[in-house]
């Protein structure tokens, strides 16, 4: 599984059931554990929602497989040419929301993660990397 690596376009709401479906097979197959492998279904879920909901435009995620001795772990980027997101301290805390929605997105996205980082321009886009790591197998 060394240097494995993929990208998928996230256009229409169909796309996000396509990475959620992807990146499971994918870390199941690496050897991350159930647990693990909800978690980050779970934040690729969201991420790939907020690329097709907010951007106001077409994005693209892509995955890379991370292996290092006794630990897997997997990279994942989210990336669109949308409006961006002008507060990006705003956006992760709990609670905050500019869809209506319980707020848990970006704030869930970093509590099921072990790094996540976003870099914003208004009006350029957004793109947000995610890193999630386990024991080998």
């Amino acid at each position: 599984m060394t240097n494995e690596s993929g990208e998928n376009p996230i256009q229409t709401e169909g796309d996000i059931v396509t990475c959620r479906k992807l990146i499971r097979n994918v870390t199941s197959a690496a050897g991350f554990g159930m647990t693990d492998v909800t978690r980050i279904v779970t934040a690729v879920s969201e991420l790939a929602r907020n690329v097709y909901v907010h951007s106001g435009s077409e994005g693209v995620m892509r995955w890379q497989i991370l292996d290092k001795p006794g630990q897997i772990g997997i990279q994942l980027e989210f990336e669109d040419f949308g409006v961006g997101i002008p507060d990006i301290n705003q956006a992760v805390e709990a609670g905050f929301t500019t869809a209506g929605s319980m707020g848990m997105g970006l704030s869930g996205v970093k509590r099921l993660m072990d790094s996540m980082t976003i870099k914003s321009d208004v009006d350029m886009g957004t793109t947000v990397s995610i890193t999630k790591w386990g024991r080998a197998k």
